[in-house]
């Protein structure tokens, strides 16, 4: 499974993929963050602490993850090396959570700079450090557990077709609806409000965002990217098959 994720890897910084994919979200949360003017900015909102970015990065998430993996399967299967790459002394398992990895590691690459915003938002505090360091760590717990979703989701619809395009679409639709859809279904039946939102991404993350970890919720962005992992590994060995 290392000779997968490290071959994934290498392929992401061997093109423009990977450095792209780090400086457009850096950019785009850069400028939304501090340099637009509107809800999103930092400065105009008179408050130390990050809740703008972590608003603003689930659906930067939402388009950025599925640019990384639709090429996961879908290229495999384009230029016929999926047949290859079953058949080496590897589980179908270890092979797409080898590709999942891959891409997850990518994502947290491009998360790491943002610690920065940390230190700069604690610096203008007043008083200096007033910074709620609590709800800061908990958001980005939440935004690993958010990233680990998306990704398997991602590398679901990539064996789905061998169109990087249709891969992609799909699977902006999926995390826009496991994100946003049931948040918006929630509100227009109000008698299973909570039900129903619960079973989105969003009531999730916005729970671990006030800093507090609950089990709950670490079960259920678990339970979607294991389910959606095991999705691929069926896809896998229906093609194999």
């Amino acid at each position: 499974m290392k000779s997968i994720i490290l071959r994934e890897i290498k392929s992401f910084f061997g093109s423009p993929i990977g450095y792209l994919v780090i400086a457009i979200f850096l950019i785009s949360n850069g400028l939304f963050l501090w340099v637009f003017q509107g809800d999103y900015n930092i400065l105009d909102t008179g408050y130390a602490d990050l809740t703008p970015f972590f608003t603003l990065a689930p659906w930067i998430l939402i388009f950025l993850i599925p640019a990384v993996t639709m090429r996961s399967f879908s290229d495999e299967k384009k230029q016929g090396t999926l047949e290859l790459l079953l058949t080496k002394p590897l589980s179908i398992w270890q092979i797409v959570n080898g590709k999942f990895l891959g891409s997850f590691l990518l994502i947290i690459l491009a998360i790491i700079p943002t610690f920065i915003y940390i230190k700069v938002i604690s610096d203008l505090g007043s008083p200096e450090g007033n910074i709620d360091m609590g709800s800061t760590i908990g958001s980005y717990f939440g935004l690993l557990f958010l990233i680990a979703a998306y990704s398997a989701i991602g590398i679901f619809t990539s064996t789905l077709s061998e169109n990087q395009i249709v891969a992609f679409i799909i699977s902006v639709f999926l995390c826009f609806i496991f994100y946003f859809g049931f948040e918006g279904l929630s509100s227009l039946i109000p008698g299973s409000s909570t039900i129903i939102s619960a079973l989105g991404m969003q009531d999730h993350f916005k729970s671990m965002s006030r800093g507090v970890i609950d089990t709950r919720d670490v079960i259920y962005f678990l339970s979607i990217t294991v389910l959606f992992l095991s999705f691929t590994v069926y896809q896998l060995k229906s093609f194999k098959a």
